[in-house]
């Protein structure tokens, strides 16, 4: 959706008069805009990164070309001026960001989410499986399953299984790996029975992004549990990949 429409949209939802006002002056009057933001970004637009940058992501993406350290450094201006949104307005802003042509605007929303992540209420799930399903790359997933997946799932543990069983299920890859890696970060708080259990169903898999992301769990959570790894690992035929993976951090110690 075009976002001066949906500019417009909110305005009228809430009343406001829009006679005379051309789309400019629709978005200056916004109480909460991206415009600053997105001229920031335009105008730090680098056309030879830009092709770098789609070329590392295998040409399925357009880009800026604004790197991540700049990008940053941009994003903390605009809020040092312009402050967070509302949790109500999260979503939108979101669902605006990931219709934009340029991965950057995906980047900022995703962080956007994660800054906001205990604002966002229980509904958040729907949003995050969605994002999982659309332009999905290894970049969104990487992002969305351990920060936002995962932080989600520790605040509503009784829906984990329901929730996990249907992506591990799905066929689809991105729900898949996000199944696998929405634990990373749990450290002593590991489900270990649950990460059997997902592994167990998904080791067999030829897919490259299921694969690295049996061994990057199972490296993780060797920092804390080196024993339970040592022992999936031997108890268990996983890929060579997986297997590798899963030993990298042990074996440099």
């Amino acid at each position: 959706m075009n976002s001066c429409l949906t500019v417009k949209r909110l305005f009228i939802q809430n009343k406001h008069d829009l006679t005379g006002c051309t789309t400019c002056e629709v978005i200056i009057k916004m109480k909460y805009t991206l415009q600053p933001l997105v001229n920031s970004l335009e105008k730090h637009a680098n056309p030879e990164k830009a092709g770098q940058m789609r070329a590392y992501m295998r040409d399925q993406f357009d880009y800026l070309g604004v790197p991540t350290p700049l990008r940053r450094e941009l994003t903390k201006s605009y809020y040092a001026e312009h402050g967070y949104p509302q949790p109500s307005r999260v979503e939108a802003i979101v669902e605006e960001c990931w219709q934009m042509p340029f991965r950057e605007y995906k980047y900022f929303a995703m962080e956007l989410m994660a800054k906001m992540k205990k604002e966002t209420g229980h509904d958040a799930i729907h949003l995050y499986e969605r994002l999982v399903t659309d332009q999905s790359w290894w970049d969104t997933i990487d992002l969305i399953a351990p920060t936002l997946v995962g932080y989600h799932l520790q605040q509503y543990p009784e829906e984990r299984i329901d929730y996990i069983n249907k992506w591990v299920g799905s066929g689809n890859i991105w729900l898949q790996r996000s199944s696998i890696l929405f634990q990373l970060k749990y450290k002593t708080g590991m489900d270990t029975r649950l990460l059997t259990s997902i592994i167990l169903k998904l080791k067999d898999s030829k897919e490259f992004f299921i694969r690295k992301a049996i061994g990057w769990v199972l490296r993780e959570y060797s920092k804390t549990d080196p024993g339970f790894v040592v022992r999936f690992v031997q108890s268990h035929e996983l890929s060579g990949l997986s297997h590798r993976e899963a030993l990298k951090w042990l074996e440099r110690q």
